[in-house]
């Protein structure tokens, strides 16, 4: 017998979302961040931060509580004007951000800092919290838009964090079980240890499935949909969305999912042609797995999928 939305519901509250206790925790601890960081930024350079955006999933309300296979990070989205929009800049903010990290932080050890493609992450140890400080160089023709850079290889591409949360809060808006199908999927991707199928594309995708299939079917139904989509498309299908508009490029990256904020920013770009792969094979293994554990009714069988702790009653 197939698992009933309640049954499945449960499950997501009490165990994959983020209880709101941790949530309030985790705002103050990383808005003392956001402050001190402004106020060193002020006093010691010449750089006008015009806007601070908590992003990324935390923001979405997608991100999972932590546990031992689900780490907590928050994206914190500095804008920047009187910047030029060039490789270099961005080298320099990032070198900046790192400098003023350790000078705020004099406690903690250097190795809790670490510069990423695109942010110096910042990890607390008491909470396990991380914080990745991304700069952004506004763009003053389009409000809450700028460049992001990736430090290794140059590119810049278009973003827009208040855009992108609005667009899992407007799925959200239209299917009320979005965010739990975005959290089952993650949860998934964590415990089968596919770290290239990001967050965001997890999103995406699941945003897609919404736009082609509706809200029709249970839960749980809806979840085997996206196993199913993944290994039965071979993720080879361009995925595009409305809020897309031109230009467009032609990419050929082995995965395409586009940026509903950006149209020339492929968010699946690092997906290797392996990974894909590897990705598609552990859908189709993971469908195989949730059909019988459904015919079976077999927690025991859906462990195999979420982990040890999946339950869905106390």
């Amino acid at each position: 017998m197939p698992l009933t939305n309640t049954q499945l519901r449960h499950y997501d509250d009490k165990l994959l979302r983020l209880p709101l206790e941790k949530r309030s925790e985790y705002h103050a601890q990383v808005d003392r961040l956001i402050t001190e960081l402004c106020k060193s930024v002020r006093d010691k350079t010449e750089i006008k931060i015009t806007k601070v955006v908590k992003a990324g999933s935390f923001a979405k309300y997608t991100i999972l509580r932590k546990t031992a296979v689900d780490p907590v990070d928050v994206d914190v989205v500095f804008y920047v004007s009187g910047r030029d929009a060039n490789q270099d800049t961005l080298e320099s903010l990032n070198d900046l951000i790192y400098d003023l990290l350790i000078k705020i932080y004099p406690t903690k050890s250097v190795e809790d800092f670490e510069i990423q493609r695109k942010a110096a992450t910042v990890t607390f140890v008491g909470t396990g919290l991380g914080v990745d400080i991304v700069p952004v160089i506004e763009d003053p023709a389009r409000p809450s838009y700028g460049w992001q850079f990736d430090i290794r290889d140059g590119s810049k591409v278009e973003t827009c964090a208040p855009c992108q949360i609005k667009f899992v809060r407007d799925r959200k808006n239209l299917d009320k079980d979005f965010r739990t199908l975005v959290r089952l999927a993650k949860k998934w991707r964590n415990h089968a240890g596919l770290k290239p199928l990001k967050s965001f594309a997890i999103e995406l995708i699941m945003a897609h499935l919404l736009a082609e299939q509706g809200t029709a079917g249970s839960i749980e139904q809806r979840f085997r949909n996206f196993l199913l989509y993944v290994a039965q498309s071979g993720l080879k299908d361009e995925i595009r969305f409305p809020e897309n508009t031109a230009p467009f490029a032609n990419f050929t990256d082995p995965v395409v999912i586009l940026d509903p904020v950006y149209s020339l920013n492929n968010v699946a770009s690092r997906i290797s042609e392996d990974e894909r792969t590897e990705i598609v094979t552990a859908a189709m293994a993971a469908w195989e797995t949730a059909n019988f554990a459904s015919a079976d009714n077999d927690n025991g069988v859906w462990k195999e999928l979420f982990g040890p702790r999946f339950k869905t009653e106390d």
